[in-house]
């Protein structure tokens, strides 16, 4: 008995064809699956409502009128969040008053000589249950986060918030694999140093 191979179903295909129609609905289709996504991943980069949301609108417009150029090598949604992380990053290089970034290198934990962390860390577990705490520590968190330089705050975002895996977080950022591991471990040690640090103080 042959067993078939069933043809992959792209969940995106409605989307798609609607968009490659040029069909009235097809804007509104792209803002309503994938907005909100997008919208998340540009305030990351930038860190301001206002750049996000016109970078928002620039993925999403550019999205729809180059949507030949996209030739299904890839997902659509990895396609879009490169464009959006694009868009977000030119907000960035044209933002006149833009805070100066940190230096990973000089708040990361300290490291052995084998590269591996080793300063001990408490154990919070205790603490966390406490509401209030929790509540600051959801702050902390945030804060800590929005503190990371950009190309590391967005690869533990996709990573870490929107759960994207990491061979499609390479592919949409036009990076390594490893370097996406790197970035996603490294912005987990730096703000896991920032909640011991608040935890230290509370």
């Amino acid at each position: 008995m042959t067993t078939e191979t069933r043809p992959k179903i792209d969940r995106d295909a409605a989307l798609l064809a609607a968009l490659r129609a040029e069909t009235p609905e097809a804007p509104e289709m792209l803002v309503d699956t994938y907005g909100d996504r997008v919208y998340r991943l540009t305030y990351r980069i930038t860190g301001s409502n206002e750049d996000a949301e016109e970078a928002t609108q620039d993925a999403l417009w550019t999205a729809a009128r180059k949507i030949d150029s996209f030739k299904g090598e890839s997902q659509f949604g990895s396609w879009l969040y490169r464009i959006a992380a694009n868009a977000a990053y030119q907000k960035l290089r044209t933002r006149r008053a833009k805070t100066r970034e940190i230096a990973i290198d000089d708040v990361l934990p300290a490291f052995d000589n084998d590269g591996l962390h080793f300063e001990p860390m408490d154990d919070w577990a205790p603490r966390v249950d406490d509401n209030a705490v929790n509540g600051e520590l959801r702050d902390v968190l945030e804060t800590a986060i929005a503190e990371l330089p950009p190309d590391y705050r967005t690869a533990l975002v996709m990573h870490d918030v929107e759960g994207m895996p990491n061979p499609d977080i390479a592919e949409t950022l036009g990076i390594s694999l490893p370097a996406v591991k790197s970035r996603v471990h490294r912005s987990r040690l730096f703000v896991r140093k920032k909640l011991a640090e608040y935890m230290a103080d509370a």
